[in-house]
């Protein structure tokens, strides 16, 4: 039982951390291409900038599910129901 609760300790850190990294480069790529489509067309700057929040928000949204579901790994267990009986 020892076991499945390390390695689900582990699972859920790996999901929270890839998630954060993989968030972060995705963000930091659409910041640059955002910067380097408003320098190319400064007249399309209202309308870039919101698509930009809104993909950054989806980005978010992506890492916080994981988050969740790393969470629900964490404290509601569904692999620790077999081996407790």
């Amino acid at each position: 039982m020892e076991l499945v609760l390390a390695n689900v300790a582990l699972a859920c850190g790996l999901i929270i951390a890839l998630g954060a990294i993989g968030a972060c480069i995705g963000i930091a790529l659409m910041g640059g291409k955002y910067f380097e489509a408003t320098a190319r067309q400064p007249e399309l700057m209202n309308e870039l900038q919101t698509k930009m929040f809104l993909l950054a928000g989806l980005i978010d949204a992506a890492f916080l599910i994981g988050v969740g579901i790393a969470m629900l790994f964490a404290f509601a267990n569904p692999f620790i129901a077999p081996l407790a009986k």
